[in-house]
């Protein structure tokens, strides 16, 4: 089990040096690949141009572009709603960026009240992730879109 107020507690400590979108997704991405178990994946996939660019991650060499709608990343972002899936490979259209990867949690991150980028975080094992670990990483989220600035 995570500790999801404490995560989000070291989030904003990390915030304070700086709220920066490159450093502090960076430093995001770290936390979470580093605090939650059974991970080979966490990142963030930035809105460009109506689709999704590679940001920031932890964990190997990812998809560098993503379709809106394509995919779980893709797909999160045009409903603008967390996708949480217990399978990927029974996701209509899901993206292998990395075979091993078998469960997946994307969340929606906004900024004047539009998706600017998505929070994607990928498991090995199969059900990994559940609606606790959808409401703590929305929270960090909202945290996140709290604290972030995008210029």
């Amino acid at each position: 089990m995570t500790d999801y107020p404490l995560l989000i507690a070291q989030f904003e400590a990390l915030a304070e040096s700086s709220h920066n979108y490159i450093p502090l997704l960076s430093n995001t991405s770290a936390l979470i690949y580093q605090s939650l178990e059974d991970l080979n994946w966490a990142g963030f996939y930035l809105v460009k141009d109506n689709a999704l660019l590679l940001g920031p991650f932890q964990g190997k060499t990812a998809c560098v572009n993503i379709a809106r709608g394509k995919g779980v990343c893709g797909t999160a972002y045009e409903k603008d709603e967390t996708q949480l899936v217990e399978d990927v490979h029974k996701f209509p259209g899901h993206i292998a960026c990395d075979s091993a990867s078998n469960s997946e949690i994307v969340v929606p991150i906004h900024h004047d009240d539009k998706v600017v980028a998505v929070l994607d975080i990928d498991s090995p094992s199969l059900n990994r992730f559940n609606e606790e670990d959808q409401k703590g990483l929305e929270d960090l989220v909202k945290k996140l879109e709290e604290i972030i600035e995008w210029n």
